[in-house]
Formats: C-alpha cells, sequence, structure tokens
C-alpha cells in the first residue's frame, strides 16, 4: 500500500501540473458549430413530424408530446407501433438507448437518433468548453483520483476523458475547436492494447502470451477468420500476408475485435456477440437474409451471400454459430484465462475483495464480471499513470518548452514545442516500453505505445499517424 500511496501522491503532482498548463478553446469556432448544430436539429425535427412515429406520438400526448422523453417513445413504439423490443430494461420495459432504437429499422426512430446525436454533442461537449473557458481561453480540466472504484482516474470541468472519439462526426466537432500554444502541436501517445497486455499478466494464458509476444500474429484476424468462414479466402489472405491488409477483411477483423473478443473478455455472451456483428456488417436481425444484403467481400460476394453458403441463413443461425465460437474459445483457446476468471470469483467470494498487481485493494459488493475487470482496469490505468509521472519529471529535469496537458486512461495528450518533438517522442517510448516493465516486474508481456501528431497550430481532430524515426 506505500506503493500505491506514491503512485497516486506523486501522479496527483504531476496530474496538478497538466490541469494548470491546460488546452486552448476556440470560442468563436465553438459558438459557430453550436448555431450550426441547432439550424441542423430544427431541419430534422421537421422532417421528423412528417413520420408515422410522429403522427402516431402526437395523436396519444397532443400538446404534451416531447421528443426527448424516452417514458413516451417507449409507450409509442411497443405499446401503439406494436414494435417488439430488441431488449428490455431491468424494470422489463422496451429499452430506448442507442444501442436499443439502433436495432429498429424504422425512419422516425433514425431521425430521433440522429437528433439526440447532435443535441449531445451541442449541450454536453460544446456547452462544457464554453462554461469553463477562462479569460486567457483555454480550459483546465480536473483530473481526478479519488472518484472511481477501480483506482482509474476520472475528469471534470470539463471532461476531458468524454470528448468523442469513435464517432467521427462528433469527433471532428469537439475536437476541431481544440489547439496547443501557438506554434506548437498536439501529441497523443497511446498504450496499444493495454487492458489485454495486463489482463495476461494476471491470468498468465499461454495462447495470450504467445499472440502478445509474437507481432506477427494477429488473434482478432484469426477469431474473425472463425466467426466469418473465411477458409474460401486462404490463398487471398495468404498473398496479402494478413487479414488485417485487405480492406473489406480489416472491417470483418474490427467486427471481431470490438463486437466479439473484446465483449467477451468483458463478460459479455454470444448472443449480444451477435447484435454486434451484424451492426458492423450491415445485417438486419429481425428477418431471413437473402443475396445482396450487408457489406462486400473482396470477390464482390456480399456477407448475406457468404454466410448463406455457410448455411448460416439469418440471425439464429448466427447465434447458434457465435454460440459454438464462444465454447470453443473459453473451452480451447483460452482455457487457462477461463480458469483465472473463476479462480479470482472464487477468491472474492471468500475474501471479499480482490487486489491489484499495483497495491490497490478493491473491496464491497461486486458482480462476477467487476471482480475480473477491476484489477485489470486499475492496474492498466497505472501503467498510464506511471509513464504520465516520469515524462514529468524529464520534462521538469530537462526544462522542456514542451507540456503534459491531460490523459485518458490509456492515452495521454502533450504539447509539443516541434524543435523538441523527436526528443520527447523517444523519451515517452523508453518511458513506456523499457522503464516500464523494469520497475514492475510483474509486467510479462511487451509494453507497446502508438503516436498521433496533429500539424504545427492544427486542432486535436487533425492529428494522423506519426512514425518514430527508424520504425
Amino acid at each position: 500500500m506505500n506503493a500505491a500511496y506514491k503512485l497516486f501522491h506523486e501522479g496527483s503532482l504531476a496530474l496538478a501540473r497538466a490541469e494548470q498548463q491546460g488546452i486552448r478553446v476556440d470560442v468563436d469556432g465553438c459558438n459557430r458549430k453550436k448555431k450550426f448544430l441547432s439550424r441542423k436539429i430544427d431541419y430534422l425535427f421537421h422532417k421528423f413530424e412528417e413520420t408515422e412515429l410522429a403522427k402516431v406520438w402526437r395523436s396519444v400526448y397532443g400538446t404534451g408530446m416531447n421528443v426527448d422523453s424516452n417514458a413516451q417513445l417507449s409507450e409509442v413504439l411497443y405499446n401503439h407501433l406494436g414494435v417488439t423490443p430488441p431488449k428490455l430494461t431491468n424494470s422489463g420495459r422496451g429499452s430506448t438507448d442507442e444501442d436499443a432504437l439502433s436495432k429498429i429499422d424504422m425512419p422516425g426512430v433514425k431521425l430521433i437518433l440522429d437528433m439526440r446525436k447532435l443535441k449531445k454533442i451541442r449541450d454536453t461537449y460544446l456547452d462544457q468548453f464554453l462554461r469553463e473557458v477562462s479569460s486567457d481561453g483555454y480550459v483546465h480540466p480536473f483530473f481526478n483520483l479519488h472518484t472511481v472504484r477501480t483506482y482509474r482516474s476520472s475528469s471534470d470541468s470539463p471532461n476531458f476523458q468524454n470528448i468523442p472519439k469513435r464517432d467521427k462526426d462528433a469527433m471532428k466537432i469537439c475536437r476541431k475547436i481544440l489547439f496547443p500554444r501557438q506554434g506548437h502541436q498536439l501529441l497523443e501517445v497511446d498504450f496499444s492494447a493495454l487492458e489485454v497486455c495486463v489482463a495476461a499478466c494476471y491470468h498468465k494464458d499461454p495462447n495470450m502470451l504467445k499472440y502478445l509476444h509474437d507481432p506477427e500474429s494477429d488473434m482478432h484476424g484469426d477469431v474473425a477468420y472463425k466467426i466469418f468462414l473465411l477458409d474460401d479466402y486462404d490463398e487471398l489472405i495468404r498473398k496479402a500476408g494478413a487479414i488485417k491488409k485487405i480492406k473489406e477483411f480489416k472491417l470483418l477483423r474490427n467486427a471481431a475485435k470490438n463486437g466479439f473478443v473484446f465483449p467477451q473478455f468483458y463478460g459479455d455472451y454470444y448472443k449480444n456477440n451477435a447484435y454486434s456483428i451484424c451492426e458492423w456488417v450491415k445485417l438486419p436481425t429481425d428477418r431471413k437474409w437473402k443475396a445482396g444484403l450487408g457489406v462486400k467481400l473482396p470477390d464482390g460476394k456480399s456477407i448475406s451471400e457468404h454466410f448463406i453458403s455457410k448455411n448460416i441463413k439469418d440471425f439464429d443461425s448466427l447465434v447458434e454459430h457465435l454460440r459454438k465460437i464462444e465454447n470453443e474459445f473459453w473451452g480451447k483457446d483460452f482455457k487457462v484465462y477461463a480458469q483465472w476468471k473463476e479462480k479470482q470469483w472464487q477468491s472474492y467470494l471468500k475474501n471479499g475483495y480482490v487486489d491489484m498487481f499495483t497495491g490497490f485493494r478493491c473491496s464491497g459488493i461486486m458482480r462476477k464480471n467487476e471482480t475480473i475487470n477491476y484489477p485489470v482496469q486499475g492496474a492498466a490505468f497505472h501503467c498510464l499513470l506511471w509513464t504520465f509521472i516520469q515524462t514529468d519529471k524529464v520534462m521538469r529535469e530537462e526544462n522542456w518548452d514542451t507540456r503534459l496537458v491531460g490523459q485518458i486512461h490509456d492515452s495521454m495528450v502533450i504539447d509539443v514545442n516541434p524543435d523538441e518533438l523527436e526528443h520527447v517522442v523517444e523519451t515517452v517510448h523508453r518511458i513506456a516500453t523499457v522503464e516500464l516493465p523494469r520497475a514492475w516486474d510483474w509486467i510479462i508481456v511487451p509494453m507497446n505505445v502508438e503516436f498521433e501528431l496533429a500539424p504545427v497550430d492544427g486542432s486535436w481532430a487533425d492529428k494522423k499517424d506519426y512514425e518514430r524515426r527508424g520504425e
């Protein structure tokens, strides 16, 4: 616990210096984006009023109709229009969250989702920047180490860790207003597969360790091969060198990675995975498939036609297919990992807590998935925090003009003087990949970091992959 205290004590000081530095906001650009979004929301609402969903909604609630009310939307969709709920809430009502609504093929629902997305960008993300920007044109986000059960960090005023990244449209709008100091660049340093690496340090599954130690291997590609039954494309894949080098297969790999592998690691199960896979490859979940549906494969064949040729003809047969893959995934491919999860759960039931490699202890009421995920999530962030602290130390010792300005669990954002760029990159790379494993001998897998760099005076949205010299 002394080591844990020291980590958070030094981390609090390093993060406070990043808070003090802050990041520059284009206030005028932010206000322009808000006005643009308001006009677009109004346009979408007028289109929505012409839909069948809006007409039924109006007939039920009259002047009390509120398109922001989930309770009203649930009532109209599931009780008046007779739509089968894609999933239920804990209370047994039809869900109206984004995941559920995205599975309903109805024009009015699509417009509701579009309006919600734009309102969130305007009212949650852009408003927080305008509310928190100081007189010097900078926001100074708080980074907290005392609010999260897993001993990760949190952020507020504004929430630097909740700025859209995966949604490209939202990312461009929100990150387009964030800039470095004049004449500087924003550099983002991201640990590769950090939680997968840390999890492997806990469970020590030999198959997982093999994947992580061999840079030529591809766990997600191998799973995609099984899910999408790609044996017909063996020769093409061999010629390309890997699934991820073929544009169409890269999408399937991402579907396997984000729709199956990671959800399985975090405790999800095959039926939910089937919904995610269908969303990735654009296949319906409510009717039998026919040729021509979904994304295209390299030979022009549709994914539905390919699945049908493998006797997977609809959503239900895909669910059964994924059930078998899940059984093999945990019963054969990662059997030691599965055994560790059960051992971790039994240890919690006996002791009432789980410990982390970094000296922290999680206790209290936890679900099974939490006893597995909390130690991994916490220790993974601590790898980032340790790297952040050491970078901050070198920055001050060597009197850099470059400044750390923020972190997002497994990545950190740096405001870089272009003249110092190569030295900063090499320093951070050495700390993360060489010094970190030396400092914590429980790290038994390679640590890797990737860099993204915006141009001089460019916004955070303008960043692109950056390769170290010699790579």
